[in-house]
């Protein structure tokens, strides 16, 4: 296994209000402490220097980069964990794949379960897996480079789930190495990205919205659209 070596540039903190820390989390880091005293660094850990009171309202893969949403207090990360369960929360992600995708936009309808003799994998199980729901929509394809660049939407969240489905639909994502296969080598790190987020403040009762253009995609502002 990968020795871990998180990125040692700081956190960048997209928002700040009374309930909410918004951070743009880098490729490479941990959402929350791994097993072992290497694994301690990760974005609740240095949040909490700061924010003492921090606690995690979701998850974002180590490979994955873009916008991890954390509560600030139990209360406000019970609130965030029913936004979550109630699929009140509006992702987009942004994706370099492997080849040409044929269709403008679709939906990947997979069932998904954990692959426990290979774990962390997860795999597709249409006996035992759980129901996982992706959309998504082509942003470009670039003949000379067989790849496409696209829009995702994780209807469901399960663990690995864009990860799974575009491997499954045939287009891994580039630099995926637990899914990519030859195509893992074509990138230095995984080509997904967290890009926008979006729901009702549970503390204002308004709309909020949070955008984090990849690093890898050249259209990042463009793609999105909620």
């Amino acid at each position: 296994m990968r020795r871990y070596l998180p990125p040692a540039e700081p956190l960048t903190i997209i928002h700040v209000d009374d309930g909410l820390v918004v951070v743009d989390k880098p490729s490479g880091l941990l959402s929350v402490p791994g097993r072992g005293e290497d694994k301690q660094d990760c974005v609740i850990s240095r949040l909490q220097r700061d924010f003492p009171e921090a606690m995690i309202a979701h998850r974002l893969d180590m490979s994955t980069s873009g916008l991890l949403v954390v509560a600030r207090g139990e209360a406000m990360q019970k609130a965030m964990y029913k936004l979550f369960r109630d699929r009140a929360v509006d992702k987009r992600y942004l994706a370099t794949v492997a080849g040409l995708v044929e269709a403008d936009a679709g939906e990947i309808d997979l069932p998904l379960i954990c692959d426990w003799p290979n774990r962390p994998r997860q795999m597709v199980s249409h006996e035992l897996g759980k129901p996982s729901l992706t959309r998504f929509r082509v942003i470009e394809r670039c003949p000379a480079e067989q790849l496409t660049r696209v829009e995702l939407e994780p209807v469901t969240g399960r663990s690995h789930q864009l990860r799974v489905h575009l491997a499954a639909l045939g287009h891994p994502i580039l630099g995926d190495e637990l899914y990519a296969g030859a195509a893992a080598e074509r990138a230095p790190r995984l080509l997904l990205h967290a890009a926008e987020i979006a729901f009702v403040h549970p503390q204002s009762g308004k709309p909020v919205k949070f955008v984090s253009p990849a690093p890898f995609f050249p259209f990042a502002d463009a793609a999105i659209t909620l």
